[in-house]
């Protein structure tokens, strides 16, 4: 309620009290309230920033660990990939039981590489 409003149609205790309250904000008696006000203020935009900050660590290291497993995941194949081509680019023989043994790694290794990385994305996401 403004200071005008009251004189106009007010009964008198709501005039004093909102000449109360104007003296009482222009002597400044309520800048402690304000200064709480910042205070909390403050702790609340800080605490979101930590928890900001917190969420950037867990994205990093999530890419992180991402990154590292599929780097592991390519060099233990890289060998067994390098093998199934060359043995079967020298024998030529699809029917050998070491080149159906390799292609049959070559393709469940990192089908089951995958169905992981699918599995904890939709555990992660839920």
């Amino acid at each position: 309620m403004s200071h005008l409003g009251a004189a106009d149609g007010a009964t008198p205790e709501e005039r004093a009290s909102a000449d109360r309250d104007l003296v009482s904000a222009l002597a400044g008696h309520d800048a402690n309230r304000a200064c709480d006000v910042a205070h909390r203020t403050r702790r609340v935009v800080s605490t979101s920033l930590g928890v900001i900050q917190e969420q950037k660590a867990g994205r990093k290291r999530t890419r992180s660990v991402a990154l590292a497993s599929i780097l592991v995941v390519l060099l233990m194949l890289g060998p067994l990939v390098w093998w199934a081509v060359d043995d079967l680019t020298a024998d030529g023989h699809l029917s050998d039981p070491s080149s159906q043994f390799a292609l049959w790694v070559c393709i469940l290794c990192p089908a089951l590489a995958a169905a992981v990385l699918v599995a904890g994305w939709m555990r992660h996401r839920a």
